[in-house]
């Protein structure tokens, strides 16, 4: 079973009043040897999001990810399906007249 670590890695900012406009996230997925991740962002206007830039944390950022459309379990289970495809895959590529 694969284990899910969401992190952000940079915010935007307006530097006149501390208010987060943009979060650049990832999802990141492990099984085992098996590995992936997503990469993407979430916006907001300026002052949606109340918590200025000082004082905001990480999980806050990620729950208004969350309440913003990014859906987490979607998300985690694509990343899932990603894991399987690279344990058990259906497609290959290579030239048939040379040997591996």
């Amino acid at each position: 079973m694969a284990t899910f670590t969401w992190n952000v890695s940079q915010t935007d900012y307006e530097v006149s009043n501390g208010f987060i406009t943009t979060a650049h996230w990832q999802c990141n997925a492990v099984d085992g040897e098996y590995q992936t991740s997503t990469y993407s962002t979430c916006s907001w206007a300026n002052g949606t999001p109340t918590i200025p830039y000082a004082d905001v944390t990480m999980q806050e950022i990620l729950d208004w990810c969350w309440a913003s459309g990014v859906d987490k379990d979607a998300t985690e289970a694509s990343l899932a399906q990603q894991i399987e495809l690279l344990k058990n895959p259906v497609t290959a590529t290579g030239t048939p007249w040379t040997t591996a």
